[in-house]
């Protein structure tokens, strides 16, 4: 770190859509110099670009080579002068871009060369390639991480919410929820709530998969089969967790709010209400791995790209979350290392 700021490495994204403009627009706050050094992993001819479509003069980044030559907002150049731009349209070339910058990222974020990552929006369709055949930034992290498992955590003011089995078609989601799925899940928002969130005894929600929580088995019995018992078996571990929910009940009563945590059963159960109350200031937060990773909660956006409308508040929001979650697991570190027992050997001296 330079002067214990966290150095935060920000991948370009799809460079058609608003990744840019949300980007200029936060890091054009000279604040967030007080407290980090933001590195871009990108193209300067591209942020020149985006910052003249959107008329903002008063900006720039330094140009560096690698991430450790940074002390204060920079950009790494990862593409050559024959970069183009073609707003507002999803194109196989943006794709690749997208995916050059990030495997760079990633590349510096493992060998510590950055502290955390915060992505901007890709497309999930264009960056499909040789290297890159995941359904998002999360799954793709987790292999090159080569972890096991990992939570995709959206957090906003008042609300944490994890998905259980993330990107698949929803015809497949029976096929993959599994009472051993559900613990592990449950485990790692657990832990994350514990050491990223600073929450002692987090109370967690688990929501049902069918309507009604599958009404005592009338509309399907993957509650009663399946993730009853995974609550009862991470009850049994001291995790505190209650449920299943009826979905619509939980958020529409504001039952929600009662809990650091609430676990859905697939992606659009958790992410609709998720958005519906926190869009402008929801991350999407990577949990579970060994390195901190954010994103905004909203996509490439191409209708408005170069105009001048997107709301930078969600991918600020991100970024704040990643240095506090930097922040609170050195905290936590130090911590515990100071609590370890001395050594009789050692107290003897």
């Amino acid at each position: 770190m330079v002067d214990n700021k966290v150095k935060v490495g920000i991948t370009q994204g799809d460079i058609n859509g608003i990744s840019y403009e949300v980007i200029i627009k936060t890091l054009k706050d000279a604040r967030l110099q007080d407290f980090c050094v933001p590195v871009v992993y990108g193209s300067p001819k591209v942020l020149a670009y985006h910052r003249k479509a959107i008329n903002i003069d008063n900006f720039s980044l330094t140009t560096v080579n690698e991430a450790h030559e940074a002390k204060r907002g920079s950009i790494i150049n990862c593409h050559d002068d024959n970069i183009r731009v073609e707003l507002r349209k999803a194109t196989a070339y943006c794709g690749e871009a997208a995916y050059q910058a990030l495997e760079i990222a990633v590349k510096d974020l493992i060998e510590h060369q950055i502290d955390v990552l915060v992505t901007a929006p890709i497309n999930k369709h264009t960056i499909q390639q040789k290297g890159f055949s995941f359904p998002g930034h999360t799954e793709y992290l987790q292999s090159r991480l080569e972890e096991k498992d990992s939570l995709m955590l959206m957090v906003g003011p008042d609300i944490r919410v994890g998905v259980a089995t993330g990107h698949i078609p929803l015809a497949h989601v029976h096929e993959v929820l599994t009472k051993d799925l559900i613990v592990r899940k449950l485990r790692i928002m657990n832990d994350s709530l514990r050491e990223d969130f600073n929450i002692q005894k987090p109370r967690i929600a688990v929501l049902g998969m069918n309507p009604h929580a599958g009404d005592h088995g009338l509309l399907g019995s993957e509650e009663i089969e399946i993730i009853q018992p995974a609550i009862e078996e991470a009850a049994k571990e001291g995790i505190i967790v209650l449920g299943p929910y009826a979905a619509d009940g939980l958020f529409g009563s504001g039952l929600s709010a009662k809990f650091d945590g609430i676990l859905a059963m697939y992606h659009d159960q958790g992410l609709a209400p998720f958005k519906a109350l926190s869009f402008n200031q929801g991350v999407n937060f990577t949990a579970g791995l060994p390195v901190i990773r954010t994103s905004p909660a909203h996509g490439t956006a191409y209708e408005i790209a170069g105009l001048g409308k997107a709301s930078p508040e969600s991918f600020r929001e991100a970024l704040y979350l990643a240095c506090d979650i930097f922040r609170t697991r050195k905290q936590n570190r130090e911590i515990k290392k100071n609590a370890m027992p001395v050594s009789s050997e050692k107290r003897e001296e």
